[in-house]
């Protein structure tokens, strides 16, 4: 049987992710979208609190500020190019017939 662990901390955490989930343009947001669309909004929260109490390690350890990666870090991540050949196949696979222009160069 697991301990207890520490309800303040878990409301705190939870509240914090729940107002970082729902927050505009952030890295934090955009991994709770990714995440609730596979796993649920629950476990996504879970998931978002999780981050927070790992980023809040981090800073205490190292002794540095939070930096915010941005809304579109998984974006930049994987690459546009491979993002846009990957987005493509799916719609060809749905049985759309796509061609691409680029609306404005990046």
């Amino acid at each position: 049987m697991r301990p207890p662990r520490d309800p303040w901390l878990k409301n705190a955490l939870g509240l914090a992710a729940t107002a970082a989930a729902h927050s505009k343009d952030t890295y934090l947001a955009s991994r709770y979208k990714r995440i609730a669309i596979r796993r649920g909004k629950k476990r996504a929260l879970v998931a978002v609190g999780h981050t927070i109490l790992n980023s809040i390690g981090h800073m205490l350890t190292n002794d540095t500020e939070y930096a915010d990666l941005g809304a579109d870090y998984f974006l930049q991540r994987t690459g546009r190019a491979r993002q846009t050949r990957r987005l493509v196949s799916q719609l060809n696979m749905l049985g759309h017939q796509v061609s691409l222009q680029s609306a404005e160069p990046v």
